[in-house]
């Protein structure tokens, strides 16, 4: 059974966002990693680089699959999760803790559009 904490926002394709103030951090859920089984790679954008919710803005390859990370939120990728670079496995570890972008969001409201943890639950069967 995955792991889904209350208080996130949830995309349909798994991501989700966690919403501090005008900022987003944005991850895999532990459902996605458990899929995915062990990440050796997480391809992320560049600072400034501009996401849209929706739109994919990278990749994640684990040892049986690559899967296209789409963004749950539109804005302005402020910071990405370096020490993913070097040990990507810490998404298996700790989807929630190790997050991919932190996101200044363009529009709050987006986040009306996705699943709370109740809604992802049924979404995935749990």
């Amino acid at each position: 059974m995955s792991t889904i904490l209350e208080g996130l926002y949830y995309a349909e394709s798994h991501e989700y966002v966690k919403v501090e103030g005008e900022y987003g951090y944005v991850g895999i859920t532990d459902y996605a990693q458990h899929e995915l089984g062990n990440v050796v790679y997480v391809d992320m954008p560049d600072v400034d680089d501009e996401v849209t919710a929706g739109e994919d803005f990278g990749a994640v390859e684990s040892v049986k699959a690559a899967s296209d990370l789409i963004s749950p939120v539109s804005g302005t990728v402020v910071e990405v999760n370096e020490a993913l670079n070097d040990n990507p496995e810490l998404v298996n570890s700790d989807p929630y803790a190790n997050w991919i972008i932190k996101v200044q969001l363009s529009d709050p409201s987006e986040v009306e559009n996705l699943m709370d943890a109740d809604a992802y639950k049924a979404a995935i069967g749990e």
